[in-house]
């Protein structure tokens, strides 16, 4: 059985050294669906459920939503990006160290990293854009082909 909840959040970034545009600061309006895929609770108040959708809420809001919105999201390995965030922490505002390249595959694996230690995650998706999506399963989840 699997359930699924949306989550959005908005925050900054830019891809140093990229060959395009997103080498420009800007921002997303991240939409992010999490999955959680597990058997049904037998007894007990939440029997019958996979898990509650406010303790998936809560939790996704705790360790992703709450660091994540509203920040400047950048890559510590950059000078530029950490040169970026200095400014913004000088001015107390939101920033969000991060430990590699600030792309949507990278986000989404960290988001399923995080959610992993606490919930039975088999999927994320994390939309950079309304049509534009990076996905991390678990390899319990993955799809097998016959061939």
């Amino acid at each position: 059985m699997k359930i699924v909840k949306h989550f959005s959040f908005d925050s900054a970034h830019l891809l140093d050294c990229h060959d395009g545009k997103c080498q420009n600061l800007h921002g997303h309006t991240y939409q992010l669906e999490v999955e959680v895929q597990g058997p049904l609770i037998k007894s007990g108040p939440k029997a019958g459920m996979v898990l509650d959708f406010a303790d998936l809420k809560q939790a996704v809001k705790q360790q992703i939503v709450d660091h994540l919105d509203h920040a400047f999201i950048y890559d510590v390995h950059s000078e530029k990006e950490s040169t970026i965030a200095q400014l913004l922490q000088s001015w107390q505002m939101k920033t969000f160290a991060f430990k590699g390249r600030t792309t949507a595959e990278m986000l989404s694996q960290f988001i399923f990293d995080q959610l992993s230690t606490k919930l039975p995650i088999s999927r994320i998706r994390l939309y950079e854009t309304p049509s534009s999506y990076a996905e991390c399963n678990s390899p319990s989840s993955k799809e097998t082909s016959d061939d």
